[in-house]
C-alpha cells in the first residue's frame, strides 16, 4: 500500500486548502482511510476518517470546517479545509487500514498564519 499526500502550504487564517492523498489499489479496500496531523511538540492526532460505506467522522476541533471526500475512479481522497486557524498548523498525514494493518504516507505541511 502506497500513499502520497500533497496540497499543503502556507495560508492566512480564515483561508482554505485542499489536501489530496493518492492511494495505490482500490480505495474501497481500505477501511477506513484517515487524515491525521501532528503539530510540533504534540502527538499525532486523528482529524477525520472515511469508511468504505462513505461514512465520515471528524475530530471536534475541525467539525464544520473540514470535509473528507473521495474520488473512487481516481483512487484519491481529499481533505477540504476551510476557515483555517493557526492551531491547524501541522504536518498532515494520510493513513489507510487494510487487513488490520495501518499504512502511512509521507506528510504534507500546513501552516496557517495569524
Amino acid at each position: 500500500v502506497q500513499l502520497q499526500a500533497c496540497g499543503g502550504g502556507l495560508v492566512q487564517a480564515g483561508g482554505s486548502l485542499r489536501l489530496s492523498c493518492a492511494a495505490s489499489g482500490n480505495i474501497f479496500s481500505y477501511n477506513p482511510m484517515g487524515w491525521y496531523r501532528q503539530a510540533p511538540g504534540k502527538q499525532r492526532e486523528l482529524v477525520a476518517n472515511i469508511f468504505s460505506d462513505g461514512t465520515t467522522t471528524y475530530a471536534d476541533s475541525v467539525k464544520g470546517r473540514f470535509t473528507f471526500s473521495r474520488d473512487n475512479a481516481k483512487n484519491l481522497v481529499y481533505l477540504q479545509m476551510n476557515s483555517l486557524k493557526p492551531e491547524d498548523t501541522a504536518v498532515y498525514y494520510c493513513k489507510a487500514r487494510l487487513n488490520y494493518m495501518d499504512y502511512w504516507g509521507k506528510g504534507t505541511q500546513v501552516t496557517v498564519s495569524s
